[in-house]
C-alpha cells in the first residue's frame, strides 16, 4: 500500500475513534492494582477526559465510584460498564466504546485474550500489565497483524514490567554515541511485597514452561529478521557487579526481552546491540538465598496441586497495605558503553509493584489517548509506542531518571 493510503485509512481510523463515547476504559477496576489505577486517574486525568470503570460487578463498581467521588466530586457520574472476560460480547461492546482500553485482569494467559481480541478487531487501542512472555507472544502471533490493519495499538507490560526497564535503556542509550556497537546491564533492586494477583501470575508462568517455549518458537517463525542490525537480550551470569557493589543474579523475566524488542525497532540502539538484566543483591548469603528460593519456587510450580495451593493462599485482590507500600521503593541502575563511552543511569521510585505501578499504567493510558504519538500499529513495546511521551509523563510523576556518572 502506498504512504499516501496509509496516511488516508489512519486518519478515517482515528475519525471513528475519536466518535466513541470514552476516551479510556479501566476494566478490573475493582482489583487491587485497578483500584489504585482508578484513584491515579480520578486525581490526574486531565479536564475533559471521558473515562469509565468496567468490572465483572455492577455493585463494586458503584462502591468505587463512590470511593473516587471523595477525590474528586466529578466522578460521582463516571460510567460504569459491566464486563465479563469469559463473555466474548461484552468485551466487543467494551472494546468498540472506546478510543483506550486498559485492562488489570489477570493472570491473562487465562483471562486476556479476549479482550486483546476485541480490541485487535475494533482498532482500539489496548493497554495491560502483563509480565507473562507466554501470553505476550502468543498474543503477537494471533493478533499482530490485525491490528496493524486496524489501526490498534496493542502495548503490553506496562507497570513495573517493564516500564523502568524498558524507558531506563532506552534513557541511557541516548547519552550513548550512535552507530556504533552499545552493551547496557541493568541492575534491581527493591524492598517491595507482592500481591496475590501478581504471585497467581508468577507461579502460572513458572508451571508453563513448554508453554512459553512453544509460544516463543511461534513467534519467532512469524517475526521478521532484521537486516543489518543485531539486537539481543542474553541471559548472563551470576557474578559480582563492581559497578553496583552487588551480587548480580541473572533474571529471566519479560523486561530484558522487551527491551530487545524496543531496540529491534530503533536504529538508535546501534548496529549491535547487547542487554542483559540482573538482581542486585548486596550479601552472598543472601543472593544464594534467593537463588535456592527461586529453584524452589520453581519446583513448587510445577507440581499443579502446590500451584494452585499458593494461588487460593494468597487470593488475587489482595495486597499490601497503604503504610507497608510507603516503606517500599525501587532502584534500577544500569551500565551502558559503546563508542569509547561509559555512562552510569539510574530509574527510582517507590513501591513499584502498586503504586508506581497503578501511576505508570495510567499515565500510559492517557499518553496513548492524548499524546502525539507514532503513527504505528500492532504489538508494540511501550518505548516503540510511546517513548519520549511516556519518559516525560512519569519524571513529572514521580519517577526519577539521571545520569549518576559518565566517563
Amino acid at each position: 500500500m502506498e504512504r499516501s493510503e496509509q496516511s488516508e485509512r489512519s486518519a478515517e481510523q482515528r475519525a471513528r475513534r475519536a466518535a466513541r463515547p470514552y476516551d479510556l476504559v479501566l476494566f478490573g477496576a475493582t482489583g487491587f492494582v485497578g483500584t489504585l489505577t482508578a484513584e491515579y486517574l480520578a486525581a490526574h486525568s486531565p479536564q475533559g477526559c471521558r473515562w469509565a470503570l468496567a468490572g465483572r460487578s455492577a455493585a463494586k463498581l458503584e462502591r468505587l465510584r463512590e470511593k473516587l467521588a471523595a477525590i474528586d466530586p466529578a466522578c460521582a457520574s463516571l460510567p460504569l460498564i459491566t464486563a465479563d472476560s469469559a463473555d466474548p460480547e461484552s468485551l466487543r461492546a467494551l472494546a468498540e466504546s472506546a478510543r483506550v482500553v486498559v485492562t488489570t485482569v489477570g493472570p491473562y494467559v487465562w483471562y486476556g485474550e479476549g479482550l486483546v481480541a476485541a480490541c485487535a478487531e475494533a482498532g482500539t487501542d489496548y493497554l495491560d500489565l502483563t509480565g507473562e512472555p507466554e501470553f505476550v507472544d502468543t498474543m503477537y502471533v494471533r493478533h499482530d497483524a490485525r491490528a496493524r490493519e486496524t489501526g490498534a495499538r496493542l502495548v503490553h507490560a506496562c507497570g513495573f514490567d517493564s516500564v523502568p526497564c524498558d524507558l531506563g535503556v532506552y534513557y541511557t542509550v541516548q547519552q550513548l554515541p550512535e552507530g556504533v556497537p552499545l552493551r547496557v546491564d541493568g541492575f534491581v533492586r527493591s524492598n517491595a511485597m507482592f500481591s496475590g494477583g501478581t504471585l497467581a501470575s508468577a507461579i502460572t508462568a513458572m508451571g508453563r514452561g513448554p508453554q512459553q517455549l512453544r509460544a516463543a518458537r511461534e513467534r519467532r517463525l512469524h517475526e521478521p529478521r532484521l537486516v543489518g542490525r543485531r539486537a539481543r537480550a542474553p541471559l548472563g551470569a551470576p557474578h559480582f557487579s563492581r559497578e553496583t557493589g552487588a551480587w548480580a543474579l541473572p533474571l529471566p523475566v519479560l523486561d530484558p526481552v522487551v527491551v530487545a524488542r524496543s531496540a529491534s525497532a530503533s536504529a538508535r540502539y546501534g548496529p549491535d546491540f547487547r542487554y542483559r538484566h540482573f538482581a542486585a543483591v548486596r550479601r552472598l548469603p543472601l543472593a544464594l538465598g534467593a537463588v535456592a528460593g527461586a529453584g524452589a519456587a520453581f519446583g513448587v510450580a510445577q507440581v499443579p496441586a502446590a500451584r494452585r495451593f499458593l494461588i487460593n493462599r494468597y487470593e488475587p485482590g489482595t495486597g499490601p497495605d497503604q503504610e507497608r507500600r510507603d516503606r517500599s521503593w525501587f532502584s534500577l541502575r544500569f551500565v551502558g558503553e559503546g563508542g569509547g563511552r561509559r555512562v552510569f543511569t539510574e530509574v527510582s521510585g517507590g513501591d513499584p509493584g502498586y503504586d508506581e505501578t497503578a501511576k505508570i499504567l495510567a499515565e500510559g493510558a492517557l499518553s496513548l489517548a492524548f499524546d502525539e504519538l507514532p503513527s504505528l500499529a500492532g504489538q508494540l513495546t511501550t518505548v516503540t509506542a510511546m517513548g519520549d511521551a511516556l519518559l516525560e509523563r512519569i519524571q513529572k510523576a514521580g519517577i526519577r531518571f539521571r545520569v549518576a556518572d559518565a566517563r
